[in-house]
């Protein structure tokens, strides 16, 4: 998969953000904060990285769509699409 330059960049910009509350909770942690003010930052980044995920999947989705309708790509690369879909969206 391939992204346009401004893309990748803000998708690096965003993963770099999630690095640092990571790392910034692993501190946290580390010092024995209130778990309350932990768990606020871990729901923080999960949003954070459910919004870089749905930016990456909105980009495959239209690559695998675009190969499909252009005739460039048989029905496998919507078996394909539809299992990444149902994978990123699984819960835990």
């Amino acid at each position: 998969m391939t992204f346009g330059t401004q893309d990748k960049d803000a998708i690096i910009k965003r993963l770099r953000r999630i690095e640092g509350q990571v790392k910034g909770i692993q501190k946290m942690v580390d010092e024995d904060k209130y778990c309350s003010d932990i768990l606020i930052q871990i729901a923080a980044v999960r949003s954070a990285l459910n919004s870089v995920g749905g930016i990456i999947l909105e980009n495959h989705m239209k690559e695998c769509l675009k190969k499909y309708l252009d005739g460039a790509a048989g029905d496998q690369v919507l078996d394909d699409l539809v299992t990444t879909m149902i994978k990123y969206t699984k819960q835990n």
